[in-house]
């Protein structure tokens, strides 16, 4: 049974929210991935969104560019935590997506990465399952010193060769 709901309004969001898919099964979460228009087939998305609780779902990362109404319609009818993943886009580089996904009214939080950050929308899915989930916390905590131990490989690298080696290696 899927713990994350991964949404997204087109298939053009995939390579982003793609990026949210690798992280969660990096870190032994399931999860369900779709594509539906809170646009162009509403009907469609009602039933998901509100169907999701029922389907096990304990988290919705939304993915959505320009008026973004896709993570804030989920929060409005998903009653557990949504986290918005703003598109970068053609006209305002994401702008707009980020300040539709933040802007939302009182009452109807989104939590919401940066703009692009499927992996990070997938890292904080995953923080808040980890609340009541130990073994999800462990794996947190093991991707958090293989990150630590990565830096420090590339900064004993640095100062063993020098910088000018460094960047023409």
């Amino acid at each position: 049974m899927p713990k994350v709901a991964i949404v997204m309004g087109s298939d053009s969001d995939l390579k982003v929210m793609s990026k949210a898919a690798s992280m969660l099964e990096k870190l032994g979460i399931d999860y369900e991935m779709t594509i539906i228009s809170a646009h162009r087939m509403p009907d469609t998305f009602f039933d998901w969104a509100k169907g999701a609780e029922g389907r096990g779902v304990k988290v919705i990362i939304a993915g959505a560019g320009m008026a973004a109404h896709l993570p804030g319609m989920c929060a409005a009818l998903f009653p557990m935590p949504v986290i918005g993943v703003p598109m970068s886009g053609k006209n305002l580089d994401g702008m707009d997506a980020l300040y539709s996904i933040v802007q939302m009214p009182p009452g109807i939080p989104v939590a919401t990465v940066a703009i692009d950050g499927g992996m990070n929308a997938a890292i904080l899915a995953a923080k808040i399952l980890a609340v009541s989930d130990p073994e999800i916390l462990q794996k947190l905590k093991d991707y958090s010193e293989e990150m630590k131990a990565g830096v420090q490989a590339k900064a004993d690298k640095l100062h063993e060769i020098g910088y000018e080696k460094y960047l023409n290696n």
